[in-house]
């Protein structure tokens, strides 16, 4: 499989996966529920995922494949200390007013996405 589309089809994976993330952040902050270990391993998993896409960027980068704008590099960078930021911002904590952040932090990671699909 070309890495390209592979890459491509992760940053779509990405996308539906945090807009997904998103909608149940701000199901339960309606809800004034808690943040369960569930709802902290699918951020783990973000962020993972978040990581291999990067992973897979240097990866194509080492082969000489070079995006057309720097700025996609910063994209990369920026979606992945921003859900370790906020948990360092809301020092670890589980209430529902956290589940409030974290929805439009994934909102505007979706945003981040969308932009770096255009500037590839």
């Amino acid at each position: 499989m070309d890495l390209l589309r592979l890459h491509a089809g992760l940053a779509d994976t990405l996308l539906a996966y945090t807009l997904a993330m998103a909608i149940w952040s701000f199901w339960l902050y309606s809800r004034r529920s808690d943040l369960s270990s569930q709802y902290w391993g699918a951020i783990v998993i973000n962020e993972l995922v978040f990581a291999a896409q990067i992973l897979l960027g240097v990866f194509m980068v080492l082969q000489g494949r070079v995006p057309l704008r720097i700025v996609h590099y910063l994209y990369g960078v920026l979606s992945l200390i921003t859900l370790p930021s906020a948990f360092a911002f809301t020092r670890g904590r589980s209430t529902y007013r956290e589940a409030l952040i974290y929805g439009v932090l994934l909102l505007f990671l979706a945003g981040v996405i969308l932009r770096a699909r255009i500037t590839a």
